[in-house]
């Protein structure tokens, strides 16, 4: 069983930065896929970015070169890096754990443990 906490949401200006922390216990989180989706209000649940755990990122197209993802095996922690941050970017931020390669990484049916939510919200 893995547990996820995310932080470090908030408001910010368009064009400002936040730094997304998620926690995760248990001892197999270097062999975990982590990601981060994100839901807006009225919104399906979308992808934002991944990395597996052997390094290798995915971003969604509207976030390359804005976003950021990383671990810290040492810290069991993954981080999603935010700058230049647009209104649209207002969503809650879940963080995710699984098994997903490949193809499922995108999908949320690749993971199979979720963090609670963090809401950002990016005022214009």
């Amino acid at each position: 069983q893995v547990q996820l906490v995310e932080s470090g949401g908030g408001l910010v200006q368009a064009g400002g930065s936040l730094k997304l922390s998620c926690a995760a216990s248990g001892r197999t989180f270097s062999s975990y896929t982590m990601a981060w989706f994100r839901q807006a209000p009225g919104k399906e649940r979308e992808f934002v970015a991944a990395i597996s755990w052997v390094g290798i990122s995915y971003y969604q197209d509207a976030v390359k070169g804005r976003f950021t993802i990383s671990r810290d095996n040492a810290k069991s922690t993954a981080y999603l890096q935010m700058n230049s941050l647009h209104p649209e970017d207002t969503a809650v931020y879940y963080c995710a754990a699984g098994s997903a390669r490949g193809t499922t990484v995108r999908p949320g049916a690749g993971y199979d443990y979720w963090g609670q939510g963090t809401q950002v919200t990016v005022s214009s």
